[in-house]
């Protein structure tokens, strides 16, 4: 079993409560908007990170990590990106990984709004954390934590704090 926080658009900013909602995972997972390379380091103390680069990320941020991130933990394959879903529609380079990875679960950020939703016909899970940082649309932080236990993702936990 593998202990998983899940979080987007930092836009630089990160603080104790979201730090310590994470306190307990073994894997943080950025889907992109980090804003500064120094989310990233504080995010990757003690434990494994992995993360793709948004839209607003500089060049430091684009160095460290990709625009798709595809892997495997335990048996659940991950599919991560930034923008990833628009108008009610998986974009058209995210359909050509989705068909061609087939992954369990499936994170974008970009939107800052919050979604989980379980996707049928691509027999996937789609998560969006949200905004973690205090800056964008979004009025409430969100992330997302949750466990990988085998073939199965349990336990999902939501964090929300006002901004």
């Amino acid at each position: 079993m593998i202990r998983i926080g899940v979080l987007s658009d930092t836009h630089g900013f990160i603080d104790k409560p979201l730090i310590d909602f994470f306190k307990d995972c073994d894997e943080i997972w950025h889907a992109g908007d980090l804003g500064d390379i120094k989310v990233m380091d504080e995010l990757a103390v003690g434990r494994t990170f992995r993360g793709v680069y948004g839209n607003i990320d500089d060049w430091e941020v684009r160095r460290e990590l990709p625009e798709f991130q595809e892997f495997t933990v335990e048996q659940v394959k991950v599919l991560i990106t930034h923008i990833g879903f628009n108008y009610g529609h998986y974009l058209h380079d995210v359909v050509e990984r989705l068909n061609q990875f087939k992954p369990k679960l499936f994170i974008c950020g970009h939107s800052h709004i919050l979604k989980i939703k379980n996707d049928k016909t691509r027999q996937m899970l789609h998560i969006n954390p949200g905004g973690a940082g205090n800056r964008g649309i979004h009025q409430v932080r969100t992330a997302v934590r949750f466990e990988i236990n085998g073939d199965r993702i349990e336990n999902l936990d939501l964090w929300e704090m006002q901004r």
